[in-house]
């Protein structure tokens, strides 16, 4: 099957390159407003963004143990705490839509509530580390944090609407105990933990901190001009942690789960943001698309926009991070702010693939209702933002 695929790229690639009709000005100007988007991520986002991103989702998945996130989903476990790891644990697991999908039938099928199931059903790919902070850089900390905050808030009511709508059949299911794995002892404090993951995000932080303007303080001139030496320090500070903290098997892991990241979402990531400087161009640079159209269609904050934004975001299938170079494009054509959040909050989570999987483990009626509960939450919550 994969053999077949690789086949079916080479020979789709090849058609596009002999059948596209480079001679129209249309046609040319998309394709060069293509490979202009592909140059701007690659000198302003891979390196000071992307790349410490995909570290900090590598020693999440290797460092902290999925199974003492899981054990917390069990019948045995207080709502409270359920609830609470269920709507953060996306930032926790760091999973992309696909993988949130096993994890999910497995507590499910093995006593978890149909409430904190679902709120890590939404929050696993909703509130992935990569997506939040490569939102926050390419559409604007604003947008990234309504994207997180919404997430999480997504996430509870979710869940806690489940769990309402659906008690009588969940006090029907059996309850018993939930066999995950043991949790492993790494021999070191929940504090160097959590240091290590604080010193990689400052790294982050300062690496890809931007040229202030003009008119902003002097202390973010200050920090601007000092950004190289303040990530030179933290790199030699996680450096001395994993010497010492960590033993050559860990560190080995940790290298190896961040190229998976990166094997996985760059390529893909390359092939998004090309489609969508080849679709939709970049702000203010219009390419294949009329911008009249993306304006008619999601331009504004009527309600319309939102539903439609929410809609399309659920049925679509992005692959991860995909969905923020299409927004860059669809916003510089004139879309909301508003619907582009709809899009952000429902699209993530959902697809249609997607729901064909869930109406597996958990039956039609109850995915028809998880679905509309994610789309009139996502058009609402765009409503609110566009107003803001």
């Amino acid at each position: 099957m994969k053999e077949r695929t690789k086949l079916a790229w080479i020979v789709g690639l090849y058609l596009t390159a002999y059948f596209m009709p480079w001679g129209s000005p249309t046609i040319r100007q998309a394709g060069m407003e293509a490979f202009l988007m592909l140059q701007e991520y690659a000198r302003q986002h891979v390196l000071t963004c992307l790349v410490p991103a995909f570290f900090i989702a590598g020693a999440i998945s290797v460092f902290v143990s999925q199974a003492s996130v899981l054990k917390y989903f069990g019948a045995q476990a207080k709502k409270v705490l359920a609830y609470s790891v269920a709507s953060v644990s996306g930032a926790i697991l760091a999973v992309c839509s696909c993988t949130v999908l096993p994890l999910f039938a497995g507590i499910y099928s093995r006593g978890a509530g149909i409430g904190p199931a679902t709120a890590f059903l939404y929050s696993g790919p909703a509130i992935n580390v990569l997506a939040i902070i490569l939102t926050g850089r390419i559409l604007g900390w604003q947008m990234g944090l309504a994207r997180a905050i919404g997430a999480v808030c997504f996430a509870l009511v979710i869940g806690l609407l489940m769990a309402f709508i659906f008690r009588k059949d969940d006090a029907a299911r059996a309850t018993g105990p939930m066999h995950l794995p043991d949790e492993d002892d790494e021999g070191r404090t929940l504090f160097q933990d959590g240091a290590v993951m604080g010193v990689m995000v400052l790294i982050l932080v300062f690496a890809a901190f931007a040229r202030p303007g003009a008119d902003e303080g002097m202390v973010w001139q200050t920090i601007f001009k000092a950004k190289w030496y303040l990530t030179g320090g933290l790199l030699l500070t996680l450096g001395w942690m994993l010497k010492r903290w960590f033993d050559s098997d860990e560190r080995t892991d940790w290298v190896d789960a961040s190229w998976g990241f990166m094997k996985q979402i760059f390529p893909m990531l390359a092939i998004g943001v090309l489609a969508a400087g080849f679709l939709l161009g970049r702000p203010g640079h219009p390419a294949l698309i009329p911008e009249a159209w993306i304006s008619a269609l999601v331009g504004g904050n009527s309600f319309s926009a939102n539903l439609f934004a929410s809609l399309s975001g659920a049925l679509m299938y992005f692959a991860t991070l995909t969905e923020i170079p299409i927004l860059q494009g669809l916003m510089g054509s004139g879309m909301g702010k508003g619907p582009a959040l709809a899009l952000l909050l429902a699209g993530p989570a959902l697809s249609l693939p997607n729901m064909i999987v869930i109406s597996g483990v958990m039956g039609v009626k109850k995915t028809g209702v998880f679905v509309a509960i994610v789309v009139v939450m996502s058009t609402l919550a765009g409503m609110i933002y566009g107003t803001i």
